[in-house]
Formats: structure tokens, sequence, C-alpha cells
């Protein structure tokens, strides 16, 4: 299961996330109570392990302005957080190493989520970064056949809940792993992680494979760092 811990404004919540097993964070660029500036964000990147998926979130840029922070960053993804276009959306993925596209919950546009043209589609709540929790179901209105991320109001709490009812490729946190906008609870942050790792089915065992055991999973989820980052 992906994880990815957003609204990351220090090196040291940064580094604590990919320690503890996440495989993203994400920098909030666009105006928000956890908005981090270019600059410092480019200094934070440099300190990640080569493996982690960076991601700027950005909220109805230009384009050309989202690819340039994007890329002078060192990021490997845009998140595209507000009422980007197909055109616009497409334009940046033409630009930067891969793009995430959001919607709200029940969003119209959900249902033509796949002509965006993005890697990865997140669903959310209707007020993103508010910690509120949106009716799961209206993630079933997006596309079969995408790697869905869900958002909005997930908790150590929740998650396991969210993930059984909608069966998600990956999971996005913010507020509910927070002291305060900007800064991670470490308990809680290694509490969500701990419980998206425990919806995950065991690996098989080599020697149950040996006595006839069963074949992996086709439908194991998408290896992002082995076809797009290595």
């Amino acid at each position: 299961m992906f994880i990815k811990i957003c609204g990351i404004t220090t090196a040291d919540d940064a580094l604590l996330a990919t320690a503890l097993g996440a495989d993203a964070v994400g920098f909030v660029l666009a105006p928000s109570s956890r908005q981090i500036a270019p600059p410092r964000v480019q200094e934070i990147v440099r300190l990640l392990p080569p493996g982690v998926l960076t991601v700027g979130v950005f909220r109805n840029e230009a384009p050309q302005r989202v690819a340039e922070i994007v890329n002078r960053c060192g990021l490997k993804a845009a998140q595209l957080h507000g009422r980007e276009s197909i055109s616009d959306t497409q334009l940046i993925r033409e630009k930067v190493p891969a793009v995430i596209k959001a919607f709200p919950g029940g969003s119209a546009a959900l249902a033509m989520a796949d002509r965006y043209g993005a890697d990865m589609v997140l669903v959310d709540s209707d007020n993103p970064g508010s910690g509120q929790v949106f009716d799961w179901s209206l993630a079933e209105g997006a596309p079969g056949g995408i790697r869905l991320i869900m958002a909005g109001g997930l908790t150590p709490e929740n998650v396991a809940m969210a993930i059984a009812k909608v069966r998600p490729w990956g999971v996005d946190v913010s507020t509910g792993v927070e002291l305060s906008p900007g800064r991670k609870d470490p308990a809680r942050l290694r509490a969500f992680i701990n419980a998206v790792r425990e919806t995950e089915p065991p690996h098989p065992d080599p020697a149950d494979q040996e006595l006839g055991g069963q074949e992996p999973d086709e439908d194991a989820p998408y290896d992002w760092q082995e076809e797009r980052f290595q």
C-alpha cells in the first residue's frame, strides 16, 4: 500500500516519515497554513533518500509555473489540487516526472479522471487539509483501472476502515498525524503507518512456495519505484 505524508514543513518531519516507511512526502506550495517556500523545499528534498517520491502540491497554478517549481526544487511529482483542466493537467504531465490529480469525493469530474493523463488520482474532501472525513462511498465514482489514493480526514484510528471500504492503491494523510498545522506528531505518524501496513497481506514464505503454496497475487499494489523512479 502506497503511503503519502502531506503537509511537510520541516526536514525532521520529512526524514522521520521516510524512516518510518512512508513512500512519499508532500509539500504544500499553494496558499495554506502548511505552505512552504520553494527554496526550503529544495533544501529538504536534498536530504531525502532517492527512493522517496517527493510531491509539490499546487492549486489552480499556471502549468508553466508548476513545471518550473517542480523541476527547480528537484521534486518527482506535482499534485494538482484545484480545478485544473484536462488540457492543463496533460501539459504539466509533459514537463514533470509524474502527476497526481486530486478530485473532491462525489465530483462529476471524478468519473472522467482517467482522461487527465495523471499517474495517480487522489480523492479528498471538499475542504482539503481540514481533517474532515467525507462519505468514502463517494470515491466509488472513480473509473476503474487507475491508481486511486484516498485522503480526507484519515487518522490512525480510521485508516484501516477506509482501506477496507474503498480498497485504494494508496492513502494520503496530513491533519490526522499532526500536533499542529505543519508539525507532525511522531507517535501518530508511526501509528498511522503501522495501521496501514497491518492491512496488507503477509508476503508468502519461500518455503510455502516450494510446498505448493499459492502464487503471488497478480493484483498486488503497483510498484511505482521500480517502474518510474529507480
